[in-house]
């Protein structure tokens, strides 16, 4: 089998086992997308520059060429190591996501418009790293939701790191229990929920959630640690019997221009 074709059936696999159901089980109507999340760490100046136009003028009009969307495209406000944009690509097609830079290498429009980033040379680099995760959308909550507003917001992104493969499944488990609910009712305004396929500080998940600003993202944390809701839900002893979530990271992201979310 060819490494590529093998790559992606590995992938395949790996989604429909964390998801804990069978191909034969799977429903049409519920197929969840996937996202490849990148994290692009750069230098303040012409860096910032050069990538948010590339990101405007060539990744992402090409990433709607190949029927993907909408992109999420955002910098890092506050989190570590700055500074950096975090570009966000849902679909549905697994196979595309794996082989994303393969394909845009074929598409001469893309090419053409990306050749200064594209092509950058060691002696006046384009970024210093990009470091990127493979992720499938929960069960629950199986396509992005972008907020309703393209006004004045703000993204958190959060990943919760678990110490074993069994408790990473419990916390997933425990989303699509009830939290989601939660979340939604206290004003937290869900993006996205989803699983890491391929990435680092694995087993972990990802998860994005939108407020109009700092205020409103205080408000909505709170109301959510005082629902009725999550305190039931929290006290099940199937999820509080043991630390299933052991590490937390948290960021703070602005939409860029170009961001379709």
């Amino acid at each position: 089998m060819e490494r590529r074709q093998f790559l992606t059936a590995s992938l395949a696999a790996s989604a429909i086992a964390v998801a804990g159901e069978g191909a034969a089980q799977a429903q049409p109507a519920r197929t969840r997308e996937y996202y490849q999340l990148r994290r692009y760490n750069l230098k303040s100046g012409a860096q910032l520059r050069a990538t948010e136009k590339y990101f405007a003028e060539a990744l992402i009009p090409a990433l709607g060429r190949m029927g993907m969307g909408p992109i999420g495209a955002f910098r890092l406000d506050f989190g570590q190591e700055t500074p950096a944009y975090y570009l966000l690509i849902p679909g549905t097609d697994l196979a595309a996501q794996a082989e994303l830079d393969l394909r845009l290498a074929k598409d001469e429009e893309f090419m053409k418009a990306a050749d200064l980033f594209w092509n950058a040379t060691a002696a006046a680099p384009a970024f210093q790293r990009v470091e990127s995760w493979l992720q499938a959308a929960f069960e629950g909550w199986p396509k992005i939701t972008p907020p309703a507003s393209k006004g004045k917001r703000i993204f958190q992104l959060r990943t919760y790191e678990s110490p074993s493969n069994g408790e990473h499944v419990r916390k997933v488990e425990m989303f699509n229990s009830g939290e989601f609910e939660i979340f939604v009712k206290a004003g937290c305004n869900p993006v996205l929920f989803s699983d890491t396929l391929l990435g680092s500080r694995m087993p972990c998940l990802k998860y994005m959630l939108s407020f109009e600003d700092l205020a409103a993202l205080d408000a909505g944390w709170n109301a959510f640690r005082t629902a009725p809701a999550w305190k039931k839900l929290s006290s099940d002893p199937r999820f509080s019997f043991d630390n299933i979530v052991t590490n937390i990271s948290n960021e703070i992201l602005s939409p860029l221009g170009c961001s379709q979310i």
